[in-house]
């Protein structure tokens, strides 16, 4: 395989998420132009309560339209947050849980053919109730669910969300 060569990359729009890159690349001995967008990364969470069940959010989703169940998540504060930071905050903001019992089980690349986010997923067990503290623009509601319940959603297509999907379903291999 001959090397990709990126030879120009130009800022098209920076919104409050992501920035929208266009890329001038060589690839065998062609010129094309590749879209890239950059985000700064993020954090997820498998969080299990004593009884087994998962705290599941369930939030509305601009680019989709509709209501979505997923893990408890968020994007860095800054490109250099420890990702283990920011779950631990991110898992008590939006559920009103905190635990200081996390385990890291994978990372996540979402969209690689055009986005470079990645995402850590961690366990969370051992959780203690503390407060909700939703961003401004968010609305959540938190569910608890039993774990086959959450596979099926899954294999039906219900639940369609990349970094749930990945991070339920390596639970379930790694611990059920």
């Amino acid at each position: 395989m001959e090397p990709v060569k990126r030879l120009d990359r130009q800022l098209r729009a920076k919104g409050t998420v992501i920035s929208l890159y266009k890329d001038t690349v060589e690839v065998n001995g062609h010129i094309a132009e590749w879209d890239f967008i950059h985000h700064d990364g993020a954090a997820a969470v498998v969080a299990v309560n004593d009884e087994g069940k998962l705290m599941m959010v369930r939030q509305y989703r601009n680019a989709l339209d509709r209501f979505t169940l997923e893990l408890p998540a968020g994007k860095l504060d800054t490109p250099d947050e420890p990702t283990l930071a920011c779950a631990t905050r991110e898992l008590e903001e939006e559920t009103g849980y905190k635990s200081s019992d996390f385990e890291y089980l994978l990372t996540v690349n979402t969209t690689v053919a055009f986005c470079n986010e990645k995402i850590d997923i961690y366990l969370a067990r051992n959780l203690e109730k503390s407060k909700q503290n939703l961003d401004e623009d968010e609305e959540i509601n938190v569910e608890l669910w039993d774990l086959e319940d959450l596979k099926k959603m899954i294999y039906e297509g219900k639940i369609t969300d990349g970094k749930t999907v990945a991070g339920i379903m390596t639970y379930a291999a790694k611990f059920q």
